[in-house]
């Protein structure tokens, strides 16, 4: 029963926090359309374009640094159309993202701007592309300084969202455990359809479809052989760099 006066519920909200314009799509484009399919609000914070070490395509076609820069943007606009999520821009410059008190701040207005209660970034270790980690220290940085009454800027101060870490394109050289196993079956073709927006990237698809083969392969076999899980079991892995509160053990 709903009373006339009663304040309408607020939507969950998720924040994504990556270093490149095509991170999000890639490692967590799963979780992105689930929570926007439950009518939650999702907001990606790109901190680059990834026009430099991510779009060999286009410098190989002779694009210049802006014709890229606009390319990727549009690439991750439609992208993240099709998850369901609404996107900022940083271009804080990639390869190397440098990490500045400019930067994080503006990350901070970006928490308590959106106030999540589920945020999902880097994880902290990838030897071969350093703009991963410094995406992730800067989004942990952002969400301790926007926890922090003192801490000057706008909007109120922020809870203690959980953060999980998505999973890594070299997950065995990065350290990477798949604590977290995501079943993404029922938004798999959404996900796809995004995947398919980075064109620049393509010849990351088939690997992301691989991958997710393979978690759901985990999935099934972690979750025991009576759930009625679907033999064709999608799935994404994330990491946990905080503990898990819970009343119970499940």
């Amino acid at each position: 029963m709903t009373h006339g006066n009663a304040p309408a519920a607020v939507p969950r909200s998720t924040l994504v926090v990556t270093a490149h314009a095509g991170d999000f799509v890639w490692r967590a484009g799963g979780a992105v359309a689930l929570a926007a399919s439950r009518g939650e609000k999702v907001t990606l914070a790109c901190l680059t374009f990834g026009e430099r070490g991510e779009s060999a395509k286009a410098w190989r076609e002779g694009r210049q640094l802006e014709e890229i820069k606009a390319l990727r943007r549009d690439e991750a606009e439609r992208a993240a159309a099709v998850l369901g999520a609404e996107v900022r821009f940083f271009d804080a410059g990639d390869h190397p993202l440098t990490e500045t008190a400019e930067l994080t701040d503006r990350l901070v207005g970006v928490y308590r701007a959106t106030q999540p209660d589920v945020v999902l970034t880097h994880p902290a270790e990838d030897p071969y592309n350093g703009d991963h980690p410094a995406a992730h220290r800067m989004a942990l940085q952002a969400r301790i300084l926007a926890q922090a009454v003192g801490y000057p800027g706008e909007g109120g101060v922020i809870g203690a969202p959980p953060v999980f870490c998505f999973e890594p394109h070299q997950p065995e050289m990065s350290g990477f455990r798949p604590e977290v196993l995501l079943d993404i079956t029922e938004v798999w073709e959404t996900k796809r359809a995004a995947m398919e927006c980075l064109a620049a990237q393509r010849h990351l698809w088939d690997y992301y479809t691989d991958l997710a083969v393979r978690r759901g392969v985990q999935l099934r076999r972690n979750a025991g052989p009576n759930l009625g899980l679907a033999h064709t079991t999608l799935a994404e892995a994330y990491m946990r760099p905080y503990p898990q509160i819970t009343k119970e053990l499940a």
